[in-house]
């Protein structure tokens, strides 16, 4: 059965990208061939720099990178810092790595000026972030444009606050091009990284008004959470028994009734997502495959014009007129 199970959502993964496979806005993968050569070996090196000093960037620039493909597409508007960007939504309050796409931002435009833009240094960043964790590899697709326009109101209406439904999650996916497995797929990345408690104290503590706890929480695991999340502002790991592996630990744990956030566990309880978290569970080399294709998917995800974009100096603020 659980072969089964994930031959179809294999096919259903060929399926969607044999789509696509020839679409003609898909990007390149040879862009800075000859504009940028090195810029692969000057990100790999500074994140090896960076990973070494705080791992826990890993997963947040695996964030980052999420949180800017679903608000206006992959266009680096996350990183514009102005009151009312998207960086100063509730959203992003707890996002981290900034500092580390500036670094990087700056070793390029002294290899190759006005030539790399920040949205493809987010996404390139957040492939060797997967791999510094254990993850795989994946080639990159080059070629996208910053976006120039940057609202606080759109990231928190558009990213996921870890208390929706399957069926929100979903729709939103769709809208952005992407379907069920990428879903759980992608979901997947909650096998390493950490969130605050502020996120789930509510499942701990009044869960849905009735004062109690919700009963979809393993006991043992519920436990420990109460005594670890007494002030929301102290941190969890999103993978409580493999918190710094990239491993398929994730889905096993939603079996367990282990899924921090509410987003998590029901992906296990819904009809449409759970043969898919059950057929994951058990496939660690299928999974690191199918995370490639997804994360190559959501890093296509464009809702503007590349010839509205440009490619930013600075990735925290937008070109003055004067620079082209």
């Amino acid at each position: 059965m659980k072969s089964f199970v994930f031959l179809t959502a294999t096919l259903f993964l060929v399926a969607a990208v044999s789509a696509s496979a020839y679409d003609e806005d898909d990007l390149p993968y040879d862009y800075y061939s000859k504009s940028c050569p090195k810029l692969e070996c000057i990100v790999h090196k500074k994140m090896e720099e960076w990973i070494k000093k705080d791992y826990s960037l890993a997963p947040a620039l695996m964030r980052l990178h999420f949180h800017d493909c679903f608000v206006r597409g992959c266009d680096a508007s996350i990183l514009l810092d102005y009151e009312g960007s998207e960086k100063n939504a509730n959203a992003s309050k707890t996002l981290r790595g900034f500092e580390v796409i500036e670094d990087i931002k700056r070793e390029l435009e002294k290899e190759c000026p006005k030539t790399v833009s920040c949205a493809d240094i987010i996404t390139v960043v957040a492939r060797d972030a997967t791999l510094a964790v254990g993850g795989p590899y994946w080639m990159v697709p080059y070629g996208r444009k910053d976006g120039t326009v940057s609202n606080a109101k759109e990231a928190d209406q558009l990213v996921p606050m870890g208390h929706e439904v399957v069926t929100d999650l979903l729709e939103l996916f769709q809208s952005k091009g992407l379907n069920v497995l990428d879903l759980v797929v992608l979901s997947g990345a909650h096998t390493i990284g950490r969130t605050t408690c502020e996120s789930l104290q509510y499942r701990l503590y009044n869960y849905n008004g009735t004062k109690k706890s919700d009963t979809r929480l393993d006991h043992l695991y519920l436990n420990y959470l109460e005594r670890k999340c007494r002030w929301a502002s102290e941190y969890v790991d999103l993978d409580a028994v493999t918190p710094k592996k990239f491993d398929v630990q994730y889905y096993k744990n939603l079996q367990k009734g282990m899924g921090l956030l509410l987003t998590d566990q029901l992906l296990y309880k819904d009809s449409r997502t759970a043969p898919i978290v059950t057929a994951l569970a058990t496939q660690p080399d299928e999974f690191g495959s199918l995370f490639s294709a997804s994360m190559v998917k959501m890093g296509n995800i464009q809702d503007y014009l590349s010839t509205d974009g440009e490619v930013r100096l600075n990735c925290a603020r937008v070109n003055a007129p004067t620079n082209y």
